[in-house]
């Protein structure tokens, strides 16, 4: 089968689908497609390495919000494939998709990454009223079908009034080896020596405030007790790493929080005995797998579709109003405990969430398109 995939960049900064979508693709070409992975973008440096992942990247003009290239609608519409699966929205690459799907009449796949979530759907809603009609007008009535990486985010998809056909397919994660493990432990207890001596507890994601990262700030100082650190490792975002470093010094809590732009650096799970992430809504929470494939047990919000970790054993999910008491006790609970809860996740995430099993039920969607198209 042809394929392109469409996202506006996959450089990290942009979070979640520029490490997944490129990673999804290298998946179905290794599953025996021809994939075509597009993105606005200045540079390859970055480009998927994968045999069977044609690469092709335009710059984007004007505003970097809208991520508009008429060099890359001119690529993707010089692209022969059999379907077009376009990735987040409310930006032009997601029109180029629609247009040319339309255009060479093949199914339109759509993956909202998150952005019809009720948090993500409210935020800013009179911007999103506006790309939905005037940036990518049709877009959404036009799919033959969505992907959401989880029943929440296909439940989401629904809420809003969408009847198309959902394939429910998560991210991969990959599980790092003992030497990736080694070399990330090295560096952060290089860059943040206090990670070598004392209990840390680990946030890694963008700096934005859906993720909560203030009021997370404000938690820990409340709450944590003064031999645990907090290391925050984020991509700045609607937040900088300056402004958190204020808000830190002026509540007295230099020595118990250290905070990292983490643009290059390597995941700091390594150096972690917990992972916390009270996010307002995520489809998935890459990061979250990344943790437990590390094996660091997680503390998260129910608002991210990981309400599995009670059961399995590998942390806690919960409503925001209970977070203070949850995240009082797991750093209460003791050592050997939380790193057995982190074996927990790690062996979770290697039988249940491969890149190849994902390819396998997204290949198998797109299939079944093709077929009732």
């Amino acid at each position: 089968m042809r394929l392109s995939h469409v996202v506006s960049s996959i450089d990290p900064r942009f979070g979640g689908p520029s490490v997944s979508v490129p990673n999804l693709a290298a998946a179905l070409a290794h599953a025996g497609h021809v994939v075509s992975l597009f993105a606005t973008g200045t540079t390859d440096s970055n480009a998927p390495s994968t045999p069977g992942v044609d690469y092709r990247e335009a710059p984007a003009g004007g505003s970097a919000t809208l991520a508009n290239s008429p060099e890359l609608f001119r690529l993707l519409r010089q692209t022969p494939a059999d379907l077009i699966h376009a990735h987040a929205l409310w930006q032009r690459p997601l029109h180029y998709a629609h247009q040319c799907a339309s255009q060479a009449g093949v199914p339109l796949v759509i993956s909202p990454r998150g952005m019809m979530s009720p948090w993500a759907w409210r935020h800013r809603r009179w911007k999103k009223w506006l790309a939905e009609k005037f940036v990518h007008p049709g877009a959404f009535a036009a799919a033959a079908g969505w992907h959401a990486t989880s029943q929440d985010e296909a439940d989401d998809i629904r809420a809003r009034g969408w009847r198309q056909p959902i394939c429910v397919a998560p991210n991969g994660v990959a599980i790092p080896d003992e030497r990736a493990l080694a070399e990330a432990r090295a560096y952060w207890h290089h860059a943040c020596p206090d990670c070598a001596s004392r209990p840390t507890a680990v946030f890694h994601s963008r700096l934005h405030a859906k993720k909560r990262i203030v009021e997370l700030i404000d938690l820990w100082l409340d709450v944590a007790p003064a031999d645990w650190l907090l290391l925050i490792v984020g991509i700045p975002e609607t937040i900088s790493v300056a402004q958190l470093r204020d808000r830190i010094a002026a509540r007295g809590g230099a020595e118990r929080i250290a905070v990292f732009d983490g643009t290059q650096t390597p995941p700091p799970y390594a150096v972690a005995r917990l992972f916390l992430l009270p996010s307002h809504s995520e489809n998935f929470g890459m990061v979250i797998a990344e943790a437990l494939a590390s094996g660091v047990p997680a503390l998260v919000t129910n608002t991210t579709p990981w309400h599995a970790l009670n059961q399995n054993g590998c942390g806690w999910c919960c409503p925001w109003s209970d977070y203070r008491e949850r995240l009082r006790h797991a750093l209460a609970t003791p050592h050997d405990e939380l790193a057995e809860r982190g074996q927990n996740g790690r062996r979770w995430m290697q039988a249940d969430y491969s890149w190849a099993q994902t390819a396998s039920t997204l290949s198998a969607f797109y299939s079944q398109l093709l077929v009732t198209r």
